[in-house]
């Protein structure tokens, strides 16, 4: 089995550089070059400075800052793949902005993650790669291919090389959203579960405030699992909570490390020890030393030249969980 295409060429837009060059260096490979600029009246400037004639496209784009901004780089750079007659264009978002508004919370409100889905297909995307969305339903949004990924196994990876799981540790689901998450890394990690139970107060949707933990956490490392991290309210007042509940160490682990204003200050004085996350976002200044970085480009690029030769790629996902099963088990 082949590809249908005669080559495959990697673009970045401004938001995911870093992350794109190691996806393509891990294949052999280097970045498209293009033009990824702004004209004097702020519009987004684009321009591909390769031949996408009959190829297949991959553009990496994340979202750490600047959203808007960085939108319109990614439609504009699908549009003008499209427009350059390639064969193939695969839309690479890591971290899906939006993806907290998937659905209507009150009256009046958009469904801000449907629009993006809708007009990045509109702008000529044909596929769809992205990991640990915000609610997997995300992916009914889109009337093409998505390609969900899971960084579960990275991370399990390395908190098994960091000596963490067996009974003296405990996840926890930092709400009632992030239980299923967090109940595959306790039967990966050989863990029990706690869960911690949260509101948001109706004047500030990004606040949240810790009502109890329930599971047993005294005398326990705690290990908090969710997919995101915005302001840090929800990761800090977590380990307050097990902290409070007897548990002698608590860490945490993170997909997508967004970190907005002052998050990387609270993390540091909170009583996290350490934070894990990918590399889906940009990694910001970390104060503290307490952020360890965990890559998603190995992941990324196999999946990339399964996509380009036409193979499986939930046959590689399950053949990604079955190591981490093996590593659990002390297999090789």
């Amino acid at each position: 089995m082949g590809s249908a295409y005669e080559n495959y060429v990697i673009f970045s837009g401004n938001g995911s550089a870093q992350l794109a060059s190691q996806v393509a260096g891990i294949l052999h490979s280097e970045l498209g070059e293009a033009r990824v600029t702004k004209w004097s009246n702020d519009e987004v400037r684009i321009q591909l400075n390769e031949n996408v004639r009959g190829a297949d496209v991959f553009i990496f784009q994340s979202f750490g800052n600047d959203v808007s901004d960085r939108l319109m780089e990614m439609w504009l750079m699908i549009d003008a793949a499209k427009r350059a007659s390639a064969g193939r264009i695969t839309a690479c978002i890591p971290w899906f902005p939006y993806s907290k508004q998937e659905k209507k919370f009150r009256g009046r409100e958009p469904i801000s993650a449907r629009l993006v889905a809708d007009l990045t297909v509109a702008a000529g995307a044909n596929r769809i790669l992205t990991m640990d969305l915000h609610e997997g339903a995300i992916q009914g949004f889109f009337d093409v291919p998505v390609d969900h990924l899971s960084a579960l196994s990275v991370f399990v990876k390395r908190l098994k090389e960091d000596g963490m799981g067996g009974p003296d540790t405990v996840i926890v689901a930092p709400d009632e959203g992030a239980v299923e998450r967090a109940s595959d890394y306790a039967r990966l990690l050989d863990c029990q579960l706690a869960v911690i139970f949260k509101h948001h107060p109706e004047n500030n949707l990004e606040a949240a405030r810790t009502v109890e933990a329930v599971g047993d956490l005294r005398g326990k490392r705690a290990l908090i699992v969710d997919d995101f991290i915005l302001g840090g309210s929800t990761l800090v007042n977590a380990a307050r909570e097990v902290i409070k509940a007897g548990a002698t160490e608590v860490n945490a682990c993170v997909t997508h490390a967004i970190l907005c204003g002052d998050a990387p200050q609270h993390i540091a004085d909170s009583d996290i020890a350490h934070l894990y996350v990918t590399d889906t976002i940009p990694p910001k200044a970390d104060p503290a030393n307490k952020i360890r970085v965990c890559t998603v480009a190995p992941l990324l690029a196999e999946t990339l030249r399964r996509i380009h030769d036409n193979l499986s790629v939930s046959t590689m996902i399950d053949e990604e969980r079955k190591a981490v099963e093996n590593l659990q088990a002390g297999g090789s």
